[in-house]
């Protein structure tokens, strides 16, 4: 995989001189959030993107570490961190070309269900220790309390509160309040 010492010349007892590796049995390392690390567990479902290939990978996560460490996250702020190590679950023949070191994206599947109502994040806002959204109800906004479940950065799980089909103002401003007139800025794909 690696030579370290490229010409001849002395050298001291024990300094690498070549790494060696199998690139057909590749494992992944992931360093995620230790906040995010305590929800994935063992047995794991993984997908596996952004590797330079036409489809994604699948794997699943063989060890949570124990211990974090400490990183400079790009904005400069401190994070504890914790590696998640992850094996395919595909063949070698899936993912041809990919090597040790490379750069992968892998998101981690910590739950799973079907028939699920959710909205963006963006619909919710806090009042009271208690979660809102404004609804569209015949062009108008109307305060809805709801509760929800399982969120991500980009989804919250909608307990009770609303219902499938409900239009919901997303990123509301201070000027949306109960009852004010609203529009649909609906935005749709157009062929160029």
């Amino acid at each position: 995989l690696r030579v370290f010492e490229e010409s001849e010349g002395f050298i001291t007892a024990g300094t690498p001189l070549l790494e060696f590796g199998d690139p057909t049995d590749l494992e992944i390392v992931v360093d995620v959030l230790s906040t995010n690390a305590v929800a994935i567990e063992p047995g794991n479902n993984v997908t596996i993107e952004h590797w330079g290939g036409d489809k994604p990978l699948r794997g699943r996560v063989r060890v949570v570490e124990p211990a974090a460490f400490t990183k400079v996250s790009s904005l400069g702020v401190e994070e504890q961190r914790v590696n998640v190590i992850i094996d395919f679950t595909d063949p070698p023949a899936d993912r041809k070309g990919l090597g040790d070191g490379y750069r992968v994206e892998a998101s981690v599947t910590v739950w799973n269900q079907s028939d699920v109502l959710f909205l963006p994040t963006s619909a919710l806002f806090r009042k009271n220790q208690k979660w809102y959204v404004f609804r569209v109800t015949d062009s108008r906004a109307e305060l809805a309390e709801v509760d929800i479940g399982r969120r991500n950065g980009m989804h919250a799980q909608i307990i009770s509160g609303l219902a499938e089909g409900d239009l919901v103002v997303t990123y509301p401003s201070d000027e949306v309040k109960d009852g004010v007139d609203v529009v649909s800025r609906e935005t749709t794909a157009m062929p160029r």
